[in-house]
């Protein structure tokens, strides 16, 4: 075989070569964006760089996969959702209790599930982000309100608003609605 026949072997190989490595990451981005939807898109912009993003997505999946995540059982979600009403009546007296409350439950939750909730918000929101995309922007809205609510800078309708932001995400914790309650919803 002639030189240039080798030539072109080679090419034709490092070329099927780099359109397969673009294929497989094509399909990683689009399995991860399929998988975290929203959540996706903040990453990007938080990391400013796709790979860096969904380098720190596959870590946050590969850090859960190494707990017990479970569904909670029936009689867990009915005790649950009971206090989660006794917190919904305590905010027409007391807003302020009423979301450190919520913030609590939500925890206890989580715990319940399995999640290795700690102090550090970042990371139980990035755990949170592998089985619930779709909400932990909530988790995020809610415990903002709540840090200002420590700070002495949150109105009562931040207030509501953390108390719905924390509902959204305890029903999707419990698999099941829980009856919002007359007064958070005005």
């Amino acid at each position: 075989m002639s030189t240039t026949g080798m030539i072109v072997i080679v090419l034709a190989v490092v070329v099927v070569a780099i359109a397969l490595l673009w294929i497989i990451q094509k399909r990683r981005s689009e399995k991860l964006h399929a998988q975290f939807g929203p959540e996706y898109g903040r990453t990007v912009a938080e990391f400013g760089d796709r790979r860096k993003a969904e380098s720190e997505l596959v870590r946050r999946q590969k850090r859960i996969e190494k707990f017990h995540i479970r569904m909670i059982s029936r009689e867990e979600r009915d005790r649950f959702a009971e206090a989660w009403r006794a917190d919904q009546a305590r905010f027409v007296d007391n807003p302020q209790e009423a979301v450190v409350q919520a913030h609590q439950l939500v925890t206890e939750v989580m715990r319940a599930q399995g999640y290795p909730v700690s102090s550090e918000f970042e990371q139980n929101a990035a755990d949170l982000s592998v089985e619930h995309p779709r909400v932990v922007e909530h988790y995020r809205l809610a415990c903002d309100i709540a840090t200002r609510q420590e700070n002495g800078r949150a109105s009562t309708e931040d207030l509501r608003n953390a108390m719905v932001n924390y509902r959204v995400l305890f029903e999707e914790l419990l698999g099941a609605p829980v009856s919002p309650s007359e007064e958070v919803r005005r």
